[in-house]
């Protein structure tokens, strides 16, 4: 587990607020998950399998954040995390996703996480040896030509790659011994490295080819990659010789380095692992899988199918990847709809009863808009400013500026579509376009947004509403 399992959920809703205004009740169930799990890896290995996770059903308009929530409850806990459509899944009998591919999803997400925490622990060893080779590619000494003159083993010699005997024999291949020269002139680029000195220098480096992801499927759900057969054949990788600066080089050759040393059967198991007790699969639009009472025909047949193919997933079951089976008992499910045309009561019984805790998120206000432009450490506000800055122009925001600009939002919302905060960006692209477009060939580099501006530029799209209508 991760440094999640010393944060209350006080402290995990403190990190909530600092990205997602309001909902409280929903950030509260999301802690409380949270905090259960590592509630449940203190227990006896017997007690920790009869307790399944509790998993979530958000309710609530679109905009509002639960897509939010849940993919910065991943984050925090650096937690194998996949986001998935319902929409995209179709029952057993019809062209679409099958149900099981969420899973496999969750657990390439678990593997690129335990991958790249392998090679951090061997990155500072992988980093020496990237340098040696960098240096020998600048300076090619004669630890090249004993390189290639030395056979890799009995499947080299039998293909002819190596021209030297293979002997089976302990004896090492003698060296050349390196003149002083070479040896200085090492030295000195080794320093110039360290120094940042050689960064936009071009080299020559062997790069490992990356295998064409050509794949079949194999019955049980597993699948075989095409592409590794002949090198799995071979027993070596096939390298290409490319040219590029140092600096691009250095990351491509830690990380190839860094691949070598690790064990990718130590990683596929701890991959499954972490899949299994710490994975999250959250299920966007589940509303629109609801099947309601009425009369159903073309597309909506499928959407009971749907859900009772998906009730197995969520029950627990065994899901056959390639890398092995995985069981989704522990999986914690987040299911998130707007269900404004159908409720959580069409969906079938068995799944109602699967998502034991509901969570209504309320829609936004005026003041929470506010909030929104200001207070998160990603707010809209910032990331306009940090963009325009990038071309010399200062934008300030006014007070009575922020407080029209959420006061628009919220008329639009009321008499258009509710979008939620989602209806900031229409508004902020559409305020900044003059400006946007004239940079930088503006003269005034420094630019004030008042309230007076932001009415100019909705007087035409806000409308009041006419109250004429309503008298007989």
């Amino acid at each position: 587990m991760t440094q999640i399992k010393s944060m209350t959920p006080k402290q995990i809703v403190a990190e909530l607020d600092k990205y997602i205004i309001g909902q409280d009740s929903a950030k509260r169930s999301v802690a409380i998950a949270l905090r259960n799990r590592y509630r449940r890896n203190m227990l006896p290995e017997e007690m920790r399998e009869e307790i399944s996770p509790k998993n979530i059903l958000m309710m609530g308009p679109t905009g509002v954040g639960k897509t939010e929530i849940a993919r910065r409850l991943a984050k925090l806990m650096d937690a194998p995390f996949v986001k998935v459509e319902a929409t995209k899944y179709t029952e057993v009998g019809y062209v679409g996703r099958d149900v099981e591919s969420m899973v496999k999803d969750l657990m390439e997400s678990s593997m690129r996480l335990t991958k790249q925490k392998h090679i951090m622990e061997k990155y500072e060893v992988a980093k020496d040896v990237a340098e040696e080779k960098i240096i020998e590619a600048i300076i090619p000494g004669s630890r090249k030509s004993a390189e290639q003159a030395a056979p890799s083993g009995p499947y080299s010699f039998l293909t002819g790659r190596g021209r030297a005997t293979y002997n089976q024999s302990s004896e090492k291949i003698e060296q050349p011994r390196e003149s002083d020269d070479v040896t200085l002139a090492r030295e000195q680029v080794r320093q110039q490295l360290r120094d940042g000195l050689l960064e936009e220098q071009y080299i020559e480096i062997d790069v490992v080819e990356q295998p064409k992801e050509n794949t079949i499927d194999v019955s049980g759900g597993g699948s075989i990659s095409i592409g590794n057969i002949f090198d799995i054949m071979g027993g070596q990788q096939k390298t290409k010789r490319k040219s590029m600066k140092v600096k691009e080089a250095r990351k491509i050759l830690i990380e190839q380095e860094a691949q070598k040393m690790i064990d990718m059967d130590r990683v596929t198991s701890e991959a499954v692992e972490n899949c299994e007790e710490n994975g999250i699969i959250f299920i966007d639009e589940i509303d629109k899988i609801a099947s309601g009472s009425g009369y159903r025909a073309g597309a909506d047949v499928s959407r009971e199918g749907v859900q009772r193919d998906i009730l197995p997933i969520v029950e627990g079951c065994v899901v056959n990847t390639k890398y092995g089976p995985v069981k989704t008992d522990h999986v914690l499910f987040i299911g998130a709809g707007a269900f404004h045309v159908s409720s959580p009561t069409d969906l079938i019984p068995e799944l109602q009863g699967r998502f034991p805790i509901r969570v209504e998120l309320e829609n936004l206000t005026q003041k929470d808009f506010v909030r929104i432009l200001t207070e998160p450490e990603n707010a809209l506000l910032k990331q306009h400013k940090e963009l325009l800055e990038t071309e010399g122009c200062e934008l300030e925001f006014t007070d009575d500026a922020v407080e029209e600009i959420a006061r628009m939002a919220f008329l639009m919302n009321e008499q258009n579509e509710n979008i939620g905060a989602r209806r900031l960006h229409t508004i902020m692209e559409k305020l900044l376009e003059d400006i946007s477009f004239e940079l930088p060939d503006v003269e005034e580099k420094h630019i004030k947004i008042d309230s007076a501006y932001v009415k100019s530029k909705f007087e035409e799209a806000i409308r009041k509403d006419d109250l004429e209508k309503f008298i007989l």
